[in-house]
């Protein structure tokens, strides 16, 4: 056989992630069968409508029901639907048609011939983007119930390590202190701002059409189209061509795409405090886990790791979905082939990272101990602008209080026996406007701790956490 005259049918493969990154619930979401079903949960919608206004036979949807329960009840009936669909589809070279007459042939040997009530007044889209909308929907509300765990997981640790202290970091460089907690309460801010921007995206795909050949309702009526997105619980397009836009599924995938964004930011971080050098916070570490095939004594950030290399991969969906939005005229199938890679890719990514870093957040460990030792290197030279500020209110100027302060810092930064306060002591110019006592008092964590709750609370007050 020519190799032009191959028809690759792929229905039958998973196309949908690879399971080692994959979750049992998605999977079963964009499944062949799952897919097979909702074409025909579409078909039956339409037809129960025409049947509602007289413009095919009464009892054909009851019919056609009957006929093929067996493929909404059994994976393995619908798989032998899917095998001949795909067959019929090497000679028919359109996956519709293909599937229609594999569908056709299940009611004809069920003793019925409703079938050929099927697809009346549909085009091919009014079928697939309808379909696309309820798996969206579906897939939609698995992502979002992972995300409200993810984001109740980090709330819970911000709370445990509230007044926690830690070192602050701008530049990857040792700032002020913050609490712990502050910095997760950053992240639950995040994550909320993402399930909004999720949401509203679900609401956008939230749409059906059944508008038929370049979306002007020719050959069914607009009430037809109303009756089976109600159906269905869609709302009919305001304005489909013969497809439903794509800018709807391009910013679906952008959230999903901003989502994994936020988690890589905070995997990063993660990895950042994980290293040895700083070991504030480490992964779980399970009994029997391995760390390296040739260092026994690693234990590495592995599953930020993996959310950061997953990120990307859900940004790479970005492009392709924008570029679907330029089709030629009222449709062509150029977005088709995109979208049975990315969306499905898309949705598993997202929804096995969130549960993921559900996991990693939920057995972090965490070592106030080390955050401790790390506020005080170099002698506590973090403190250096409560100092700052301090010779300034004694009666130094700025510029001068300013040279003072970095001039000791700097003696005390990077070397093994570097000590700030000591060589605060030490200066004359320092100590002739600061006594003992009111140096010490500079370095003191407490100031910086004393708003966390009045935060805390602000944030409960405006979030409804």
């Amino acid at each position: 056989m020519m190799l032009a005259n191959v028809v690759f049918t792929t229905e039958l493969l998973q196309t949908a992630m690879i399971p080692r990154y994959s979750t049992p619930d998605m999977t079963t979401l964009w499944a062949p069968q799952a897919k097979t079903r909702l074409w025909l949960q579409v078909e039956l919608a339409v037809t129960h409508a025409q049947e509602a206004l007289g413009l095919v036979p009464a009892g054909t949807h009851n019919a056609l029901q009957q006929a093929l329960a067996n493929v909404f009840t059994c994976d393995e009936a619908a798989t032998v639907l899917l095998e001949r669909a795909d067959a019929i589809e090497l000679e028919t070279r359109h996956d519709i048609i293909a599937f229609l007459t594999a569908v056709g042939e299940v009611v004809t040997a069920n003793g019925s011939d409703a079938h050929r009530h099927l697809h009346l007044g549909m085009t091919s889209s009014d079928l697939i983007d309808t379909a696309l909308s309820l798996q969206l929907q579906q897939s939609g509300a698995l992502i979002v119930a992972a995300l409200t765990d993810a984001r109740e997981a980090v709330y819970q640790r911000a709370l445990e390590f509230k007044n926690t202290p830690c070192i602050g970091r701008s530049h990857g460089i040792h700032g002020e202190p913050i609490t712990f907690g502050l910095k997760l309460l950053t992240w639950v801010d995040e994550l909320d701002r993402g399930l909004e921007r999720l949401k509203s995206a679900l609401e956008e795909c939230r749409v059906g059409q059944i508008s038929g050949a370049m979306g002007t309702y020719a050959t069914n009526d607009p009430a037809i189209e109303t009756a089976v997105c109600h159906s269905l619980g869609l709302k009919p397009s305001p304005t489909s061509t013969q497809v439903i836009s794509r800018d709807i599924h391009a910013q679906f995938t952008w959230a999903l795409a901003s989502l994994g964004a936020s988690l890589e930011k905070f995997s990063v971080e993660l990895r950042h405090l994980q290293r040895t050098e700083v070991l504030e916070v480490e992964e779980g570490f399970a009994k029997g886990q391995k760390g390296s095939s040739a260092m026994p004594h690693k234990r590495n950030p592995i599953s930020g790791e993996n959310l950061t290399g997953l990120a990307r991969l859900l940004r790479s969906y970005v492009t392709p979905a924008l570029e679907n939005v330029a089709l030629w005229h009222e449709r062509d199938i150029s977005h088709s082939s995109v979208e049975r890679v990315t969306l499905p890719d898309a949705c598993q990514l997202a929804h096995y990272s969130l549960k993921r870093f559900t996991t990693l957040v939920a057995n972090l460990q965490i070592f106030p101990e080390n955050m401790a030792r790390n506020l005080t290197l170099y002698g506590g030279v973090i403190f250096s602008q409560r100092v700052l500020l301090a010779l300034i209110e004694a009666g130094s100027t700025r510029e001068a209080a300013y040279t003072l302060v970095q001039r000791n810092a700097h003696l005390a930064w990077n070397r093994p026996s570097g000590d700030f306060k000591a060589n605060l002591l030490k200066d004359s110019d320092v100590t002739h406007l600061l006594s003992p006592d009111a140096l010490e008092a500079c370095f003191n964590v407490a100031p910086y701790l004393a708003h966390v709750d009045t935060m805390f609370a602000r944030f409960s007050s405006l979030k409804g956490a």
